[in-house]
């Protein structure tokens, strides 16, 4: 399961296989979103970074326009949002261009025991780690299709590996995880055949700050503790394996990639 920091990289890869590339990031505000962006930025791809809280876009951009040979854009929206993301997806291909890359990483990780959880988390979760997911995915899947016609498309969800394990209280986040690892596998059996590459990325612990703003205190302390217990992956070590799948040859598909902690076993 994920949760949230932040560190800085430093060096631009040049010659890289995501040079002139195009790629959107959701959840861009922070942890594994703001570190893929930043690792896809400096990789050579120009990125949308979307998130809700615009000031954090804009710094991050900011941050990284020095360094990235591509265009940097941030766009403040609600995945949730289906009007919202469709205008922001009319938006970033007036500024990018067609996007070849789509990195679903918007979510929500509340904990609870499921007879005394608060319901509204739920929906929370539905909304951002579901609904989310599927809008996001749908507001870009013709510029993926366009763009499968002449070179690599790619087509990110990070799930977690809370979709395949149990964890409980922490059932329904794991079942929305569930459903993104089986919806990609679906949409890879859709997709693939017009050479979009879709997968899924499943975290273990992961230091960031997904988490935090659980109503749950007896939750965020068993999940402080489990960050703890093992020595967690980084918001970077995910946006390391990001790029890593999305800069295979245009034939290959890394279609699960599952990412835990060495003593996670």
């Amino acid at each position: 399961m994920t949760s949230s920091a932040h560190s800085s990289a430093s060096v631009t890869v040049s010659g890289s296989p995501l040079d002139g590339r195009v790629a959107v990031v959701t959840g861009a505000t922070s942890g594994i979103g703001a570190a893929t962006a930043r690792r896809l930025a400096l990789g050579g791809a120009s990125v949308a970074l979307l998130g809700r809280r615009a000031d954090r876009l804009t710094a991050l951009a900011e941050e990284l326009r020095p360094a990235a040979a591509g265009q940097l854009l941030p766009v403040a929206v609600d995945v949730a949002d289906r009007d919202g993301l469709a205008q922001a997806a009319a938006t970033v291909r007036s500024a990018l261009g067609r996007v070849d890359i789509v990195v679903a990483n918007a979510g929500a990780m509340l904990g609870a025991p499921f007879a005394t959880a608060d319901t509204a988390e739920w929906d929370r979760m539905l909304d951002v780690n579901l609904r989310g997911l599927l809008l996001t995915g749908r507001a870009f899947v013709d510029d993926l299709l366009a763009a499968a016609e002449s070179g690599p498309a790619d087509l990110v969800h990070v799930g977690s590996i809370g979709g395949h394990s149990l964890y409980p209280n922490w059932s329904v986040y794991c079942a929305t995880k569930a459903a993104v690892a089986h919806l990609t596998r679906n949409l890879r059996a859709e997709l693939g055949p017009r050479n979009v590459r879709v997968r899924t990325i499943e975290p273990g612990v992961t230091a960031t700050e997904l988490g935090d703003d659980m109503l749950n205190g007896d939750m965020r302390a068993a999940l402080a503790r489990m960050r703890s217990d093992l020595r967690p992956l980084s918001a970077e070590d995910i946006a390391e394996s990001v790029a890593f799948t999305v800069a295979a040859p245009a034939n290959v598909n890394i279609a699960e990639l599952v990412v835990v902690p060495v003593r996670l076993g």
